[in-house]
């Protein structure tokens, strides 16, 4: 694999521009506006590439579709970090067979991580013949160049060139939402998990010039999003391919320092490369929000070092306890795996006292999935899935209860809140460590900071009124 970091060039990314309005003339020339559905699996940065796929569409003439049917343009953008993920998209795709019966000229393409896996583009090209082009991440930039080719020469595609990676700054982006945005400061990774195949399929670790991503986040808050998160898939080690001297607590605290009423979030951390001075940072900018993802993976000293995670278990909790040390009310996630190869009850017993331990606000929680290709998916792995199932199950009751129990302490507690929609009858908004909150009221608070008392909860979220 190709090791240098490629940053495209201007003239590169003008020429795309100049395909998408090609094809907006070629839409305009049939009298029609064409319709484009894209679907997205898996992280946050998968959210935020489909955002910039749907700017290229548009861009490209297309207006957006919330449905696959009639769409002249489908693009799923898919997720490789777990076997359900996969499977999910290789039957959603399979059912597009349908669509493209009813409505020939439709276009689908697939892209993502996914992509990233050369089985899966041969399956995709040999099993899924409905299917017109695959493009992997280091290939997002030129879906314009891709999607008119598709359309002219009526011939499938396959742009999945590997490569480390790249950067493209400028592209048009459409976002889901007008009032929270993602921003990708960083792509790719170096850490080389063992059960991770983020490092194979979205290349090496490359950071953005910070004074790029500063334009962008001045932008948006002057549009009015009020709820920002950057992201990287370890936004611990931005800057260390740069030879600027900013690191990721240096851009955290001149984003803070932007003026508005904003909130910054991040995510996600590696314990290796977290610092006390990014929670110093975070502790001293009321703009950056007390909430750290901090992912743990394992709670037992040899798992982690089969893992590949380079940190232990004394590491880890000193973290936390610096953490909550400078920012007492810091609110606590992490993710999780049960049942890596060769993880005994004794192992597993001691992520469950990590967890009793540390008292996470919540877990996102995942039984092993072996992924080809890393070397997880060579261990020998003797427990049983039945087993497996039980320890993910006792895992999660222990975490529920921590996670009502830290929730019922909010009660009582008058919070500033971000109300951003409504579900039903209720008001939904989110707190600065992002506990959801239910709460009556009228749609005009939507969008605004606010004040609510906190009067009930659940597991999952919280109960509120409006102090107006």
């Amino acid at each position: 694999m190709e090791r240098h970091t490629t940053v495209i060039s201007q003239p590169e990314l003008d020429r795309q521009a100049a395909i998408c309005r090609e094809i907006a003339s070629y839409w305009k020339a049939e009298g029609r506006t064409p319709l484009a559905f894209v679907d997205t699996y898996g992280c946050q940065q998968n959210e935020a590439d489909s955002e910039r796929i749907r700017g290229m569409l548009r861009a490209c003439g297309y207006r957006m579709s919330d449905t696959e049917e009639g769409a002249d343009c489908i693009v799923i953008n898919t997720c490789a970090i777990r076997e359900h993920a996969e499977t999910r998209v290789y039957g959603n795709v399979g059912a597009l067979v349908h669509t493209k019966n009813r409505h020939p000229a439709q276009k689908i393409f697939l892209c993502g991580c996914m992509m990233g896996q050369p089985a899966v583009v041969e399956k995709i090209k040999h099993s899924y013949h409905h299917v017109d082009g695959v493009f992997n991440p280091h290939q997002l930039w030129r879906f314009p160049e891709l999607l008119q080719s598709v359309l002219t020469r009526r011939k499938r595609i396959f742009a999945v060139d590997d490569s480390a990676g790249n950067i493209a700054e400028g592209i048009p982006v459409v976002r889901a939402s007008k009032l929270k945005a993602w921003v990708s400061i960083m792509y790719g990774c170096n850490n080389f998990c063992s059960y991770c195949i983020v490092p194979y399929v979205r290349g090496r670790e490359r950071s953005r010039r910070p004074e790029e991503i500063i334009e962008e986040v001045k932008g948006l808050i002057a549009a009015g999003y009020k709820d920002i998160t950057v992201l990287g898939q370890n936004v611990n080690s931005y800057g260390k391919d740069l030879d600027c001297g900013v690191d990721f607590a240096d851009l955290m605290a001149s984003l803070a320092e932007l003026p508005g009423d904003f909130w910054l979030r991040f995510m996600t951390s590696h314990p290796k490369d977290a610092s006390c001075k990014l929670f110093d940072t975070i502790a001293s900018h009321n703009k950056i929000c007390n909430q750290f993802h901090l992912p743990f993976q394992s709670g037992n000293d040899r798992v982690l070092k089969t893992m590949n995670r380079h940190y232990n278990r004394a590491q880890y909790l000193e973290l936390v306890d610096y953490g909550r040390k400078v920012m007492p009310n810091l609110v606590l996630t992490s993710d999780v795996i049960v049942g890596f190869p060769g993880e005994t009850e004794e192992e597993f017993e001691d992520t469950i006292s990590l967890i009793e331990q540390v008292r996470y606000d919540a877990l996102f929680t995942f039984i092993f999935s072996p992924r080809g290709g890393t070397p997880a998916a060579k261990m020998e792995d003797p427990t049983p899935k039945e087993e497996k199932n039980r320890r993910f199950d006792k895992l999660c009751n222990v975490q529920n209860r921590i996670s009502l129990e830290i929730h019922q302490a909010y009660v009582g507690k008058t919070m500033r809140v971000l109300v951003d929609g409504r579900d039903g009858e209720n008001l939904t908004a989110r707190t600065e460590g992002g506990r959801l909150v239910r709460l009556p009221g009228d749609d005009s608070l939507i969008g605004q900071f606010i004040d609510a008392k906190i009067t009930g909860c659940t597991t999952w979220s919280l109960v509120g009124e409006a102090v107006l």
